[in-house]
């Protein structure tokens, strides 16, 4: 959401850290450095995002840089063009989960059963309850998505799945391990906890967020549904190079259902380091607060994720609908905050850390317009699932001459062919070579950042996959 250092990729992100130059000096950035500056204008070129908001946060202010259209067709990107965000919706909810616990009105060690209705109720494995805090960090034990997922219309993949779905899965589902035991990062948890919040304030999550973060925040143009001057204002999302569906997502709106425009966003980021008097100064510190470090390099608070930089920790969340790629962040050591948005199905997150940390790095991405032409027989041997470890794979399906590429609980990506054997992601620095033996594919090697990743073939394949995750 996710999610790439991104919404919600972890086991990914481990394999696709961006290389290049380090980040720069730890200066006010009114002025983007050259080097970002020629990143994002050759992405604009090249057609990997057609639009893009930034908006950089000091102690001296907030300055706006925007670049590209909200299409091919649009008007100039601006900081007041608004775009899905996707799963920085959770950080929202952790808020919101941060507030009502300092009300008195939770508690982080509630059982989830206490706010479910008669006859639904979660179960669980060994002693442990699950708890509202176990679901705004992601060890709640429910999965990535819900076995009952089953969108009529896969291009606005949420809109259907009803109130009803989420609480026959929560009785249905049996946990495989105890809760606060793992991280595994759940889209379904962070919608069962907006549900919960806004059901404990006899509101919706919309309303209740409105309520306590975005009207007393000034943040007009945050909402979930699209007010006439949103609309007037929309970026449309993109997803290689074409203009996508939005996504409507009612019952785990708390996961990822909000829009919002750099503008507000940086008021967002602001208020969260102290630069704007807020009543939520200290729900936000709350939520900023480490829970645990189970994320494999990251630590994990209510709802943010918390990545070690070399002047400071990266406070963080990224968002990633059908056609939209988001990134904040922020250092409170420096005093520093990001906002990126594109309407973009391809991720800048390698832009947003090296702003805000001079240890990461810069990514060189390649447009899908470099693609060879291969031809369709030959794409089909490909389409599979590949076994890279025991717990993860990745999943190959074809759409026409589009291939795409799914690592396990994660959104589907664009792949695209440099030669007949050897294929490449747009979204990160990374390659995919097949492998052939006697003239049949055994697997697959996945090239990022220095390392090699095998994988093989199972002996069974896919005609399709849904990449609907944020």
């Amino acid at each position: 959401m996710k999610y790439i250092a991104f919404t919600c990729i972890f086991v990914w992100a481990a394999l696709f850290q961006a290389t290049g130059q380090p980040g720069p000096s730890k200066k006010s950035l009114h002025t983007l450095p050259p080097e970002v500056l020629e990143t994002i204008e050759k992405r604009i070129a090249t057609g990997i995002t057609p639009g893009m908001a930034l908006a950089w946060i000091d102690s001296s202010g907030i300055s706006y840089h925007s670049f590209g259209k909200t299409a091919a067709d649009g008007i100039p990107v601006t900081e007041h063009s608004i775009f899905e965000i996707g799963s920085i919706s959770k950080a929202f909810t952790g808020i919101l989960l941060a507030q009502q616990v300092l009300e008195g009105k939770v508690r982080l060690e509630d059982e989830v059963n206490r706010f479910l209705p008669e006859g639904v109720a979660a179960r669980k494995k060994g002693s442990a309850p699950m708890t509202l805090g176990h679901l705004a960090d992601h060890t709640s034990g429910f999965p990535h998505m819900p076995d009952n997922f089953t969108p009529a219309n896969p291009n606005n993949p949420f809109a259907d799945y009803t109130e009803d779905q989420l609480y026959a899965f929560i009785s249905s589902y049996v946990p495989s391990r105890e809760a606060g035991s793992a991280y595994e990062y759940s889209n379904f948890a962070q919608g069962l906890l907006g549900h919960i919040l806004a059901q404990n304030q006899d509101t919706t999550y919309e309303a209740l967020m409105m309520q306590v973060i975005a009207d007393p925040l000034g943040m007009a143009d945050t909402r979930i549904r699209l007010t006439e001057r949103m609309q007037a204002s929309l970026a449309l999302g993109h997803s290689g190079g074409r203009v996508v569906e939005n996504w409507d997502i009612p019952t785990l709106a708390g996961a990822g259902a909000i829009r919002s425009s750099a503008f507000d966003m940086a008021r967002f980021v602001a208020a969260n380091l102290g630069f704007i008097d807020s009543p939520l100064a200290a729900a936000m510190d709350l939520s900023h607060k480490v829970r645990h470090d189970k994320a494999g390099d990251m630590k994990v608070g209510l709802g943010w994720h918390i990545k070690e930089g070399k002047e400071g920790d990266v406070i963080w969340h990224n968002g990633g609908t059908g056609g939209y790629r988001a990134f904040v962040g922020f250092v409170k050591e420096t005093g520093q905050g990001l906002v990126l948005l594109t309407n973009s199905s391809t991720g800048s997150d390698d832009i947003g850390f090296y702003l805000l940390d001079s240890g990461s790095t810069l990514a060189d991405l390649k447009s899908g317009s470099q693609a060879v032409d291969v031809p369709k027989s030959t794409l089909e041997d490909y389409v599979g699932v590949y076994a890279l470890a025991p717990e993860f794979s990745i999943t190959i399906t074809r759409e026409g001459k589009q291939m795409y590429l799914q690592a396990s609980q994660q959104p589907r990506l664009e792949l695209y062919p440099e030669s007949d054997s050897l294929f490449y992601l747009t979204v990160v620095e990374a390659k995919v070579s097949f492998q052939k033996k006697e003239g049949k594919v055994v697997g697959l090697v996945l090239y990022q950042g220095g390392r090699e990743l095998p994988g093989k073939k199972w002996n069974r394949s896919l005609d399709s996959c849904e990449g609907n995750y944020f």
